[in-house]
């Protein structure tokens, strides 16, 4: 049907192809020798016939005219000379002499011009057609980006019906092409000049509308900045469409919202994809926590490695099914078993990985928002220290080949239960590893410790997102709180590259990764960004307000303890803090203890257990230093600056 409806075209390029051709030969004798003799009668259709000839090894008759491009135009060229060659033979053929010894090349010329010509002029015309728009529904835009994104944006605009922008210029990110025009658009300075261009276009009465970038590369302080110089100015800043997304639609392009990732400006780790296949390919592994924003995306790139089954443990029924539907959709093939159970039940736990022994585990589970732990600290300890050991005993017990625990930044120096609840879980992991690794034998126990997590439940990002659909005001703790920031892909990335470096023979006995998080960013500079990529002016269009610290917060965080410093692992984008580790036995009986007085309700105790075996737990358990439950912390500590980062569901 389709190539029905297209012979119609098809036979009108040919009879206008035709119509040029015979005229292009009256034409070319004419140029070829002023005032001379026409052809004859037969000439005229014998130059159509040897066009159409000599035209068919470059499809000349199912080119598309409107979207006549530069592989057009070499197809009109090679069509042309074909075309000029078969009519000169055909004179000499028929004993017709040529009016000079060039005439074949003026042929050729004349064939080129008559017949590119109508397709470059009947696409400008079906451009500037489809460009036309009702008055004031054409929004004027400012383009950041001069490369492959660019041009690509241009071309889609310009085979757009009716689009919805019209382009004023462009800002280049090289000095070099300043000054330059790309598609006929100026290119009006450089990104570094950004506040200057728009004050001279508004000088001239010609602002644009809208900043839009179309370069995938930009990102960090450069792309904040020309947000602040856009926002100031009153502008929106939008992305355009990936290069591989950009094309015509029945809505036209549709531009997107630059998210706050896009402003972390963290470079890429180079991961090692073979080993992390050859860790996970045709085992048995068991993902706990698997609904939380680490255990899924966890969930997701195991399964993209082949697992002979993946195990996915929750206690929350909901996000449990959620991320076991997403992987029967996008990894069918790899066989999955959800299992709903609580990390602090140990006859389940231990049945669960006895019927399916799996041989990696990756330890996930736990409470991990601060001030939700200080309200409840007993149900902290519970999950976050006896659920791990449980978890550990039960996977060693199965003869599991290592475990992996996803640590917090929080576990270090604590001054919040879940910290501290961390730090011993840390402690315990960190002693079976030594005992496996000094005999020789036995389930290596990774610890993977970082920090805030862009967007996890719970988080600052989403709690920013909500407070904007309200109108704000966003509320932040302190003028002076920051924290390190990444996404939960490259996290996730880092801790199966942290797997890989743990299960070998070089990593220290005990030791704890600790991902490189970055540069730290302050929490009221990420709420004024927030603020712009929305399109509105921090403190003017929407208020920030200041709330206080909230109990078991730290203005700064560390990754290292003063008395583990960070070690090089050769591993890009991991670091390693140099082991203190404790007797497992120790620190086992320790944590029944904790149990013991958390299911007896008895706070006082347990957290003075806690305090003993985490020494540098100094509790802020109302944000202001003052211990509540008993455990008064000394004078002038708990609130000392630290190099901070979130914990990663914080």
């Amino acid at each position: 049907m389709a190539r029905n409806r297209s012979l119609p075209r098809i036979a009108l390029n040919i009879t206008l192809d035709a119509i040029l051709a015979a005229g292009a030969v009256p034409v070319a004798y004419w140029l070829a020798r002023p005032g001379g003799a026409l052809p004859a009668w037969w000439e005229w259709p014998a130059g159509a016939l040897a066009l159409l000839l000599g035209g068919l090894p470059f499809r000349l008759s199912t080119q598309y005219w409107r979207f006549a491009g530069l592989g057009d135009l070499l197809g009109v060229a090679g069509g042309s000379l074909a075309g000029a060659a078969l009519f000169a033979l055909l004179l000499r053929a028929g004993g017709t002499p040529w009016p000079n010894l060039g005439f074949p090349l003026i042929h050729m010329l004349t064939l080129l011009a008559l017949l590119g010509a109508p397709r470059v002029a009947y696409r400008l015309s079906q451009e500037h057609r489809h460009g036309e728009a009702p008055a004031g529904a054409v929004q004027r835009v400012l383009l950041v980006g001069t490369g492959e994104g660019a041009d690509l944006f241009l071309r889609a605009l310009a085979q757009d019906r009716q689009p919805a922008f019209r382009v004023i210029g462009l800002l280049s990110l090289s000095q070099r092409q300043a000054g330059r025009r790309i598609h006929g658009y100026p290119i009006l300075g450089v990104l570094d000049d950004a506040g200057a261009v728009l004050d001279r276009l508004q000088a001239q009465g010609g602002l644009p509308g809208m900043v839009v970038v179309t370069a995938p590369e930009l990102s960090g302080p450069a792309l904040a900045q020309l947000i602040e110089a856009a926002e100031r100015r009153g502008l929106p800043v939008r992305r355009a469409p990936r290069p591989t997304a950009l094309h015509p639609s029945p809505h036209g392009i549709e531009l997107r919202p630059v998210a706050i990732e896009d402003l972390l400006n963290r470079p890429q780790v180079a991961l090692d994809r073979e080993g992390m296949a050859r860790l996970v390919q045709g085992q048995r592994v068991l993902v706990t926590g698997a609904g939380g924003t680490i255990g899924s995306e966890l969930a997701r790139q195991v399964a993209a490695l082949g697992p002979e089954r993946l195990l996915l443990l929750d206690n929350g029924e909901y996000a449990l099914w959620q991320i076991d539907m997403e992987l029967a959709e996008s990894h069918p093939q790899v066989p999955r078993q959800a299992v709903i159970a609580d990390i602090r039940d140990e006859a389940r736990i231990r049945a669960i990985i006895e019927q399916w022994r799996p041989q990696l585990v990756f330890h996930a589970a736990a409470l991990k928002h601060v001030p939700m732990v200080e309200s409840n600290p007993l149900e902290g300890l519970l999950t976050n220290a006896l659920g791990t050991r449980q978890v550990a005993d039960a996977a060693r017990a199965a003869g599991a080949r290592a475990m992996v625990l996803i640590s917090t930044d929080k576990a270090v120096n604590p001054t919040s239960v879940m910290g501290a609840s961390k730090r011993l879980a840390e402690m315990y992991c960190q002693g079976l590893d030594v005992a496996a690794r000094q005999g020789g034998a036995g389930m290596r126990c990774i610890t993977v410790r970082f920090g805030n997590v862009l967007g996890s439940t719970g988080s600052v990002v989403p709690l920013f997102q909500r407070q904007l659909e309200r109108g704000g005001p966003l509320t932040v703790t302190h003028p002076d709180m920051q924290r390190y920031f990444m996404t939960v892909r490259e996290a996730v990335g880092l801790v199966l590259q942290a797997s890989v470096a743990g299960v070998g023979e070089t990593a220290q006995d005990g030791g704890i990764f600790v991902l490189d998080m970055g540069p730290p960013v302050k929490i009221v500079d990420l709420a004024r960004q927030m603020i712009r990529l929305a399109g509105l002016r921090p403190e003017q269009d929407v208020g920030i307000s200041f709330t206080g610290l909230r109990p078991g917060e730290k203005l700064y965080e560390e990754l290292f303890h003063g008395r583990e410093p960070p070690a090089p692992t050769g591993t890009p984008g991991l670091l390693m803090a140099t082991p203190r580790t404790a007797d497992p036995a120790i620190v086992g009986r320790a944590i029944d203890e904790i149990a013991s007085a958390c299911r007896g309700g008895q706070t006082r105790l347990a957290l003075a257990t806690l305090a003993r075996l985490v020494p540098e737990f100094e509790h802020n358990s109302d944000g202001d230093g003052k211990g509540v439950w008993g455990l008064q912390a000394p004078a002038g500590r708990g609130q000392r600056p630290r190099l901070e980062i979130e914990n990663p569901d914080k």
